[in-house]
């Protein structure tokens, strides 16, 4: 059969891919057979084969099997044919018959098979296509007996057929895979882990400043695959292409963005001196999701800055070893191993952003001033929002920095930020909330969630002149913010507070309110009335009312310390 007469391969490359630290699966890699393979077929060995020339080159990928007699081969080939031949038409001259090997070698040819018998025996060999067969790796193999050639293309070209239908369905696998992604709107981390259980090599989502925003290490040490990242990403030079792949490094990369404007790279991480198509393939498949969640995405926080929120959580939710999160932080530029960590929460005050929709829009301004902060301090932090009112940062001081020193600069350059004249909101509509410092990654949840204990007791007291507040500060409404969901507390509420909240329940009174006020106001009932917006009298028959119900003596001042106490406590348990 002519080399007209055959269809395109599928895939160029070799027949196996690169895997880094794990096997790639099977169905992810062409199994185009090998010159070694093919002599392990039927009709192929019934020719009583025997390798008598290049068994270097026995791994060589056959792609299709070509029946010629002719040594000028240069316009049949295409690279990757198992020549078959019984030498019939080959001429007597040493130097042609070498060059006729170097030629089927340059056109990257898998092999030569030759039947013996009707030009050649195993004495009368050309010593010259023998010795130029070595010199070029090719494997020669010769046919003792008779051989029906056609057999042998037949089972030959069933073993590459399977191959290619086997990729179709792989790409198949691919397309809809990664369809699913998008139809989804997956995140980052997501689509990066499905191409490692694809490939089953080490794959990392970096931004332009070749900073890790995410990685699947696919059985790969992560200490080992992001260690000095930037530094070896920046050694693997772009070309005009968007895939391409760099023999020295062993990386397979491709560009990820749309509309002309790129913001990152997949690098997929190879040990195959030439990865298969179908790993380009796929990264470039996943590289379309990324960049189209990246346009429909309703949140516009950058990926990195997902990230940072992706960390934070880990740490408040025990979703990462310590050493991992260290390892990730370090790979996008923010150092936490060997630095004095301090949480802070920016909690906004609800009640000066009435609808939801306000609130989100806040935050998210909120976040962008307080990164804006770390920046212009020239600080290094972990940013992400914690929840719909609170923004979390974890501070990474080093040994020259002052803690105090440093919170006072980020709060004063938050203020200033947030007073700014085209900003839509007051400084008083946030408060700062400080975490005790630590030393290590493990120990900065507990640095944290005393950040955002501190932030949910400040943001219930009335606003104060304080760059930022401690858990000192907040002193009793602190201690019963930690201790609102310990029954005993929740019980002295009801027992202290229960008639009066069941009276207001159901006549629809605010008589809770008036006791508030009333303690609030040192005891005092003039202020107390004045505050209320009240004429004494009608106060006062409130407070008088109150006393009814709960059996009280308002002029007591321990009554009141109690009542107060229950107050505060009853603030810290609702929402």
């Amino acid at each position: 059969m002519s080399s007209a007469e055959r269809p395109e391969p599928a895939a160029d490359g070799p027949a196996t891919a690169a895997t880094g630290a794990s096997p790639t699966p099977s169905m992810y890699v062409t199994q185009y057979p090998t010159v070694a393979d093919v002599l392990q077929l039927g009709p192929v060995k019934q020719g009583g084969p025997r390798v008598v020339a290049g068994a270097a080159g026995l791994d060589r990928v056959v792609r299709w099997v070509h029946v010629t007699e002719l040594v000028d081969v240069g316009t049949i080939l295409r690279g990757g044919e198992l020549v078959l031949s019984t030498g019939i038409a080959w001429p007597e001259d040493r130097d042609r018959l070498a060059d006729f090997v170097a030629d089927l070698a340059k056109l990257g040819a898998a092999g030569l098979v030759l039947e013996l018998g009707r030009r050649y025996t195993d004495s009368s060999l050309p010593k010259a296509l023998l010795a130029a067969a070595e010199k070029h790796s090719l494997p020669v193999i010769t046919l003792a007996l008779d051989t029906r050639f056609v057999t042998i293309t037949e089972a030959v070209h069933g073993l590459i057929i399977d191959a290619q239908l086997a990729e179709l369905r792989a790409s198949d696998e691919v397309h809809q895979t990664f369809t699913e992604l998008a139809v989804e709107g997956a995140s980052p981390d997501e689509v990066v882990q499905q191409i490692g259980r694809m490939s089953g090599c080490p794959v990392v989502l970096e931004n332009l400043a070749h900073q890790v925003l995410t990685y699947s290490q696919a059985g790969a040490d992560p200490a080992v695959l992001l260690d000095g990242w930037e530094g070896r990403s920046r050694s693997v030079r772009p070309t005009t292409g968007r895939t391409v792949y760099d023999e020295r490094s062993g990386w397979l990369t491709t560009v990820v963005g749309a509309r002309g404007h790129d913001w990152g790279r997949l690098v997929l991480i190879c040990n195959d001196p030439a990865p298969v198509p179908r790993l380009s393939m796929l990264l470039e498949r996943a590289a379309a999701t990324l960049a189209l969640n990246r346009l429909v995405e309703r949140d516009r926080d950058s990926l990195e800055r997902q990230t940072h929120r992706t960390l934070l959580t880990a740490i408040l939710s025990h979703g990462q070893p310590a050493s991992e999160v260290a390892l990730r932080a370090r790979a996008l530029g923010v150092t936490l191993d060997g630095r004095r960590l301090v949480g802070v929460v920016l909690r906004l005050r609800t009640a000066a952003h009435p609808t939801a929709l306000e609130t989100q829009a806040r935050l998210r301004e909120l976040t962008d001033q307080a990164a804006a902060a770390i920046r212009d301090r020239r600080l290094s932090a972990l940013i992400g929002t914690l929840d719909e009112h609170s923004v979390g940062l974890l501070l990474a001081l080093g040994p020259q920095d002052r803690e105090d020193a440093a919170l006072d600069g980020f709060a004063e350059r938050v203020r200033r930020l947030v007073e700014r004249p085209t900003s839509p909101s007051s400084a008083d509509g946030y408060v700062i909330a400080v975490g005790t410092s630590v030393g290590a990654v493990r120990d900065a949840r507990r640095s944290l969630l005393e950040a955002v204990q501190v932030a949910d007791a400040a943001v219930r007291q009335p606003a104060v002149q304080a760059p930022y507040h401690r858990l000192v500060d907040v002193r009793l409404r602190g201690l019963l913010h930690l201790l609102r969901d310990d029954a005993r507390l929740q019980t002295f509420v009801e027992r202290e507070l229960g008639p009066l909240l069941a009276y207001d329940a159901e006549r629809g009174t605010d008589l809770v309110r008036m006791l508030t006020v009333y303690v609030d106001s040192g005891r005092n009932k003039s202020a107390a009335a004045d505050a209320a917006h009240l004429s004494r009298p009608s106060f006062y028959e409130r407070l008088h009312r109150i006393e009814r119900i709960l059996s009280v003596d308002l002029d007591s001042v321990e009554s009141c310390l109690a009542l107060h106490v229950a107050l505060l406590a009853l603030e810290a348990i609702r929402p």
